[in-house]
């Protein structure tokens, strides 16, 4: 028991700036960490659902609700994907071999397409943003969290690693993988579920947009880079989370 509350406390701390108690970081505290990433994003959509009630009891407006929300996910991870999304971006645009992206996504300078790339996507993040406002919308953005973290777990512990080093590596090499992969499918099943309850037409094109982001995902990752990383890992959960925010809003507005 002691080892599942260890690896609860460092999934959040690893992937959030929410204050956790210390932990040491070794193989027996890290085995099931992964199951409880999809934790972080229950807090994120948590506030997010909060925050849109809040506007729309307050009547300040969707302007207010997507300008803030864009900030939302980034003010509680620290931002860790982005930089993910960032480095993919410029590693990607670099055409060049493997290894040579590999190293550029190592390498700590921003090229212009990462500007791009994250101008571009808050941008779109904050339109999608802006057709949000009924509360089924909001739960479905809210579970959208949920879902992309859940698939970026799930990753971690099916697809092939580009390198044996590293973070990601150490958090899927100590994984209890059996254990995390069962977890984890029963927790995406709930979340498939619950969405579609909620809208059937929007929550089935969500869940069938994750699942092709996260397809794409490991085809891209494999044959561009040999594997999976870090900020590939970033890169996916951004698109993904994206994908989500356009669905429930856009979408929404036309049904």
């Amino acid at each position: 028991m002691r080892s599942v509350i260890n690896s609860f406390i460092i999934a959040i701390a690893m992937y959030s700036r929410i204050p956790m108690p210390k932990t040491e970081w070794n193989q027996d505290n890290m085995k099931y960490s992964i199951c409880f990433f999809p934790f972080v994003g229950v807090i994120i959509g948590a506030l997010m659902y909060a925050w849109g009630r809040t506007c729309i009891a307050c009547g300040f407006g969707q302007t207010c609700f997507a300008l803030v929300g864009a900030v939302i996910p980034a003010a509680v991870t620290g931002g860790i994907h982005l930089d993910g999304l960032m480095d993919t971006a410029d590693a990607l645009h670099s055409y060049g071999s493997r290894e040579k992206k590999l190293e550029i996504l190592k390498d700590p300078h921003n090229g212009a397409f990462s500007v791009i790339a994250v101008i571009s996507y808050f941008l779109l993040y904050a339109a999608g943003l802006t057709q949000i406002w009924q509360k089924e919308s909001l739960l479905l953005l809210a579970f959208g969290f949920v879902i992309s973290r859940t698939l970026s777990g799930m990753s971690l512990v099916w697809f092939p690693g580009a390198k044996k080093e590293g973070l990601l590596y150490r958090f899927s090499s100590t994984a209890h993988k059996q254990t995390v992969r069962v977890a984890l499918t029963v927790a995406l099943a709930i979340c498939f579920i619950s969405v579609v309850l909620i809208q059937p037409i929007i929550g089935s094109v969500m869940a069938l947009a994750a699942m092709w982001v996260w397809t794409y995902y490991y085809y891209m990752s494999r044959n561009q880079f040999g594997g999976i990383t870090g900020d590939l890992a970033g890169y996916f959960l951004c698109l993904c989370e994206l994908s989500s925010v356009l669905i429930a809003g856009l979408l929404g507005r036309v049904l």
